[in-house]
């Protein structure tokens, strides 16, 4: 099959608020594709960051697609306001809502892309029956609610098994992993069905942003390269 091509997405969680501009032009140089922002309530996960006027602000800041991954309970209540702010796509947990099928299904009919997200011990078993309704998948590889934290490798077995679905449904949605990647692991998650690889601390508490975000295409799509 065709697979969809590779995308970087730099996670302003770990830039440096007091110059996020500057972030972000640095990773646009580098050819980021999209830009990462993730949304904690401080309930859903046990930390807080930013929230709607940051992303209307980033909107006004750039043209990369807003890949806005929000870490709340009751996620619904506030997608068309996200979705307004300028949020291109909408990522919501498995685990935050108990109307998975309404929610996703709203963030299309707001007028984003819709994305499904998974926590390290949450089973894609727990999605087949919203496959059809997702244009994104997101694999966390870690637990959410803070940067810099180690890779978990069970993850890979999880985009596997996605990858195996994707293929045997002929579907189209994407399959994005955040956390603890890295140069290390990139080929490797790559190989495995990846497509959109969120990076924090390896690519914003680098020396240079634009030569890290580089480094990170490179070595996907390498990798890309040598899937049958």
């Amino acid at each position: 099959m065709t697979y969809a091509r590779i995308e970087i997405a730099p996670s302003i969680l770990a830039g440096n608020f007091a110059k996020l501009g500057e972030e972000v032009r640095a990773v646009e140089a580098g050819g980021a594709d999209v830009l990462h922002v993730d949304v904690m309530d401080g309930h859903f996960v046990p930390n807080i960051s930013i929230g709607i006027p940051v992303v209307a602000s980033l909107r006004k800041a750039t043209r990369l697609p807003l890949d806005v991954h929000l870490m709340i309970e009751r996620p619904e209540s506030y997608i068309a306001e996200f979705v307004r702010a300028g949020a291109d796509r909408v990522l919501i947990h498995q685990e935050a809502t108990v109307h998975l099928d309404r929610a996703l299904t709203m963030i299309r009919e707001h007028g984003a892309q819709s994305g499904a997200v998974i926590n390290p011990a949450t089973p894609v078993a727990m999605l087949a029956e919203v496959l059809d309704k997702v244009d994104t998948v997101l694999v966390m590889s870690v637990n959410p609610g803070f940067g810099g934290q180690k890779f978990i490798p069970g993850a890979l077995e999880k985009i596997r098994q996605l990858n195996q679905l994707r293929a045997r449904y002929n579907a189209s949605f994407r399959i994005e992993v955040d956390g603890g990647v890295d140069p290390g692991n990139v080929g490797e998650l790559a190989m495995a069905g990846a497509n959109t690889f969120v990076a924090g601390t390896s690519i914003f508490h680098q020396p240079d942003a634009t030569s890290a975000t580089q480094q990170l295409r490179k070595l996907a799509t390498e990798a890309l390269s040598q899937r049958v």
